[in-house]
């Protein structure tokens, strides 16, 4: 595997693995009367010190924020045990690129910063030293301001093209896909600087994701060649080119799907009529596909592909959590709850 640096970290992410909540944790959680109580029954589990500065009263926004600056922390540690890793970069990027999402979209919707500030957390930004370059674009007065405010950050252009976008379709979702081929242009990157292939395989479901998903939204969004083509990220470790192209010239959504036929991602199809309810499907098969692989990451012991697997397993795991409470908040019954996460029962096998 390399440095005995991995092999130390590897040996944390097997711990790490051994704590992972169970299908019937999250169910426990998701039985919760109130927030209150679901409160009480977070302390009992790993996740305990994770949300003990959370005040009352509580909100499923304030206990996904404790739970998210715990995350950006854990996934610190990770990286900077392992070293120097592109990839781990890449993937920490994400806290950066979910409150940016936040703040662009909130301008847009006229939000106040207060309002905003509810949505964010700045735990992952300040581990880095660049809380700064949030906070500047928190304070703009609207959307123009915004992106003015991080035309000198590393991606601006792609976050002026995504205002400009959005401008043109008033879809909200053109944010979440530009700030998205931010992230994966960066894993695109980094994974050209490797030979693992447990690695490749690993990380490189995610970058496939993204460019068939982005390929099939632009599509539903009405989007011409020339604009999905700006959203493809062109690192693409198991998805041609060439196969990309004939789904972007496809007649309708369930043809370009259909490209996917003879490809390792034939059973991802989705078998809905519904365009929009296809699309739905489709994202969240392939999310449970990369979910399970992150799983398989863990049957090579010392591999750096472990660590990656860890990395993805907390962050799904967080992610349930802020559903859960969601749910919880909205009265939303347990059995649409636990429908929606992205689990196996045989997690803790």
């Amino acid at each position: 595997m390399g440095s005995s640096k991995n092999v130390y970290t590897s040996v944390k992410a097997y711990s790490k693995r051994g704590k992972l909540l169970a299908k019937t944790d999250f169910q426990t959680l998701a039985e919760s009367r109130d927030l209150e109580e679901l409160m009480t029954r977070i302390k009992n589990t790993v996740y305990g010190d994770a949300i003990s500065n959370v005040q009352k009263p509580y909100t499923s926004q304030s206990i996904e924020s404790g739970l998210r600056g715990h995350l950006a922390g854990a996934h610190y540690s990770i990286a900077k045990t392992a070293g120097n890793s592109d990839i781990l970069d890449a993937y920490y990027m994400k806290f950066i690129i979910s409150n940016l999402k936040q703040i662009l979209k909130g301008k847009v919707l006229g939000k106040s910063q207060e309002e905003i500030e509810t949505h964010i957390n700045l735990r992952a930004e300040e581990l880095i030293k660049q809380r700064d370059v949030i906070i500047k674009a928190l304070v703009s007065k609207d959307l123009e301001e915004t992106v003015a405010s991080l035309n000198s950050v590393q991606f601006g252009d792609e976050i002026s093209k995504a205002a400009s976008l959005y401008n043109e379709t008033k879809n909200l979702q053109v944010f979440d896909t530009y700030f998205d081929k931010i992230l994966y242009q960066q894993l695109g990157r980094a994974l050209k600087n490797t030979r693992d292939r447990e690695v490749i395989k690993l990380v490189g479901m995610d970058v496939d994701f993204y460019n068939l998903l982005s390929v099939i939204r632009g599509k539903f969004w009405g989007l011409d060649d020339s604009q999905i083509e700006d959203l493809i990220v062109s690192q693409t470790p198991s998805v041609p080119k060439e196969l990309l192209q004939r789904m972007m010239a496809s007649a309708t959504i369930r043809d370009a799907f259909a490209e996917l036929s003879n490809t390792k991602y034939k059973n991802l199809i989705p078998d809905v009529e519904n365009e929009l309810d296809a699309v739905a499907q489709f994202e969240r098969s392939f999310e449970m596909a990369i979910y399970n692989s992150s799983i398989r990451s863990f049957t090579k012991m010392f591999s750096f592909a472990t660590i990656i697997g860890i990395t993805k397993l907390t962050a799904f795991e967080v992610r349930n959590l802020a559903a859960i409470a969601y749910a919880v908040e909205q009265k939303i019954a347990t059995d649409i709850t636990m429908s929606k996460l992205i689990v196996n029962s045989f997690q803790n096998d």
